[in-house]
């Protein structure tokens, strides 16, 4: 059971689609431009200068179209929950539906990052606002009445005159007047949707099995395609005999196309089948690379003096030549696969006419406008349906899985389906990077002088925002360098990229440094950032007040420093993705071996539109967190991934999943981030608990690696 502090009142509601109904389109980011007037035929209108649309159907249901991919980040049911509260309608009479790709009417089609509804904040409620002043606008004309006087609730316009109209009744007229400038938007107060529980729109054909996800998608004609692809890094296909493929009933035909085959088939099942029954030979091209090259080659980087300096403040050698104390540790992490539910997937038909796309993806913009360079075609031919994704993580927003759909339909002119079996998806690539970290800290009198962070990672390094994440601002000698070691291995974002190992590696280390300089470990935190408030420093991203905020809040819900019985507690917080997390873990001792049984998390991330979405991804982010900081390991051996499947692959088990208690920093600001910042933090707090259990400090991920770490003695409970 989880715990959520909001006190908004809760309201959930589910609806149906009626027939009929006309769409008035609004442009997300300039619904009040100047002069913009819509076409007197409904018929033809012309949408080609709107983003948003809304339908209203004549007996007042509204059908919302949300814009941007859903990865269960719950963005299908929250944007278009902003659009609804300003429309004025009652969320049982929304029906929302996923929009296609549209770059003419659509900005930013993107699921990454945690910022789909940061950025839609202000654009989708002025849509909902403009369609709901035009509405007004309408039904005063026809009643012969001032718009002043009108008001409207769930969809019913009233004037003065206790007259009312339904949404319905005048969505012709409103949809031939002019575009109002200068909407106003509700003031926080006045929220009836927003702040209020609403449940998955897709929830209902989730647990029922309904056509959904881009597994789920079938067209006539289609056939389904596996694809064998090099099974090393490092290695290209050399000749291969698909003999014994073509004699398996079902299988249509087999084609090479660069450096993999392709082999079609009637079902998924003789498409893998057929796969595995050919014999490819495959041949070096570059380095076989091992897990022990990779850990020597980041070690050495580290060691070394080729760095780029991202952030430098002061002189930290100075402070390190005057230190009283010096405090140096390196932290180590592994690759890891993305491991989505639902294994890479896509459709593709290519005709004369169009490239037809139809899949789950991160990425539509970015994906359709590759395959139409691929394919030497204008990007106006391809026409992009994105499906519900059964996760996502970062790997989606890469989209080789939707080229070689492409590539495949274009060369054989069959509408195609590509399908990966697991291991097909745990051994392509697109990693997040192994990394390690060396932080070096100088104390002089009995406080920090000094703050050094290298990092050494594989293909590519952290981005620019993070040197300006806590302590930046709090020290006045530190800096930033890296280094990159590049691999043929791919890399890629994964959940939070960097920050869900760096906030591990600082989190822990600043644990380490309170303890060295005999200094309360919540109040260590609380006095650096009080350094903070007040700067100047416009690189700065983090707020310190709304940091100690969440930092006290933990302390007080968590009943930090309270000394429970047989109850070991960490401590973490942290900045990334826009918003500010503080998390303590609880681990108690099972048979001489730790066990985390709860999690506190607090989260300040503005304005919650739908709590029941945002719990579901504070839970999850904690416990991937936790998950993956304990088990989750990934090596490399003459180029081969260590693990295919989930037998070799470790993940937390239901078992092991700990209570959840969170709690959100209420206040009237904007909506930051949330699928991705819960999890950073959790893996420090877990590791800062786990020293308060065992004595043990952990330095490399997993923690599960280093058993002997993870025991403890019955002397050291009972003591």
């Amino acid at each position: 059971m989880s715990s959520i502090s909001f006190n908004r009142r809760a309201f959930i509601r589910t609806s149906s689609l009626a027939s009929g109904g006309l769409l008035i389109g609004f442009n997300l980011f300039t619904a009040c431009k100047d002069a913009v007037e819509l076409p007197i035929d409904i018929a033809n209108l012309n949408f080609n200068d709107f983003n948003a649309f809304i339908k209203i159907a004549d007996n007042g249901m509204v059908t919302i179209f949300s814009p941007n991919p859903e990865i269960g980040q719950g963005v299908k049911t929250a944007m278009p929950m902003l659009i609804a509260e300003e429309l004025d309608v009652a969320w049982k009479n929304v029906v929302v539906a996923q929009g296609i790709l549209d770059t003419n009417n659509y900005t930013r089609q993107v699921a990454g990052g945690s910022q789909s509804i940061r950025f839609g904040w202000e654009p989708l409620r002025q849509t909902g606002a403009t369609a709901r002043q035009m509405l007004i606008n309408a039904a005063a004309a026809k009643w012969g009445v001032d718009p002043e006087e009108c008001t409207t609730k769930e969809g019913v316009i009233s004037n003065s005159k206790g007259e009312t109209l339904g949404y319905g009744a005048v969505v012709k007229e409103a949809a031939a007047l002019e575009v109002p400038e200068n909407v106003s938007l509700k003031d926080v107060e006045n929220f009836t949707i927003i702040g209020t529980d609403a449940k998955n729109v897709d929830i209902d054909k989730i647990i029922t099995g309904k056509p959904l996800f881009g597994l789920d998608y079938k067209a006539e004609g289609m056939v389904y395609a596996a694809v064998m692809r090099p099974p090393a890094f490092g290695l290209k296909l050399k000749a291969f005999s698909d003999e014994q493929t073509k004699k398996i009933d079902g299988v249509i035909s087999v084609h090479q196309f660069g450096n993999k085959i392709a082999v079609l088939a009637q079902n998924t099942w003789v498409a893998m089948k057929g796969k595995n029954a050919i014999e490819a030979e495959w041949e070096i091209d570059g380095t076989l690379e091992n897990t022990q090259d990779h850990d020597k080659a980041l070690l050495d980087l580290l060691d070394g003096t080729e760095f780029e300096t991202l952030r430098k403040d002061g002189d930290v050698k100075k402070a390190f030549a005057q230190a009283d104390t010096v405090l140096e540790r390196t932290y180590e992490s592994p690759f890891l696969p993305h491991n989505c539910l639902e294994p890479m997937n896509f459709y593709a038909h290519v005709t004369p006419e169009k490239i037809h796309l139809v899949g789950p993806i991160q990425t539509p913009e970015g994906t359709a406008k590759g395959i139409a360079e691929k394919l030497g075609r204008p990007f106006e031919d391809v026409h992009l349906e994105m499906t519900r994704m059964g996760g996502g993580f970062g790997r989606r927003l890469y989209g080789d899985f939707a080229m070689e759909a492409a590539e495949i339909a274009d060369l054989t002119k069959k509408p195609v389906k590509v399908v990966f079996s697991r291991e097909d998806d745990m051994t392509d690539g697109i990693y997040r990077p192994a990394i390690k970290y060396r932080i070096k800290a100088s104390i002089k009198d009995g406080e920090i002088t000094g703050y050094q962070l290298k990092e050494a990672a594989v293909n590519s390094n952290m981005y620019g925002l993070i040197p300006n994440f806590f302590p930046a601002g709090a020290i006045e000698n530190y800096q930033v360098d890296v280094a990159t070691y590049y691999s043929n291995i791919t890399t890629g974002a994964w959940r939070a990229p960097y920050t869900n190992f760096l906030a591990f590696a600082e989190q822990s280390f600043f644990d380490e440094l309170a303890e060295v300089m005999n200094k309360d470990k919540i109040q260590f935190r609380l006095d650096l950032l009080e350094k903070v408030k007040g700067t100047t420093d416009k690189r700065i991203q983090y707020a310190p007040e709304r940091m100690q905020a969440v930092i006290k809040m933990a302390v007080e819900k968590s009943g930090w420093g309270q000394n429970k019985e047989g109850v070991y507690q960490g401590f973490a917080a942290y900045y990334c993705h826009n918003t500010h997390v503080a998390e303590v873990a609880d681990v108690i001792i099972v048979k001489g071996m730790p066990v985390v049984k709860k999690v506190t998390c607090i989260v300040d991330c503005g304005i919650v539109v739908n709590p029941l979405g945002a719990m579901n991804q504070v839970e999850g982010g904690v416990i991937d967190g936790i998950g993956h900081a304990m088990y989750g390991d990934f090596t490399f051996q003459n180029g081969t991934p260590s693990a295919q499947n989930f037998d070799t692959y470790r993940l937390i088990r239901m078992n092991e999943v700990p209570k959840v208690e969170a709690y959100f920093i209420e206040n009237d600001l904007s909506p930051t981030g949330l699928g991705e910042p819960t999890l950073p933090p959790a893996g420090a707090a877990l590791a800062n608990a786990l020293k308060a259990a065992t004595g043990n400090r952990f330095l490399k991920q997993p923690f599960s690696n280093y058993p002997e770490l993870l025991q403890v003695s019955e002397k050291e409970i009972v003591g």
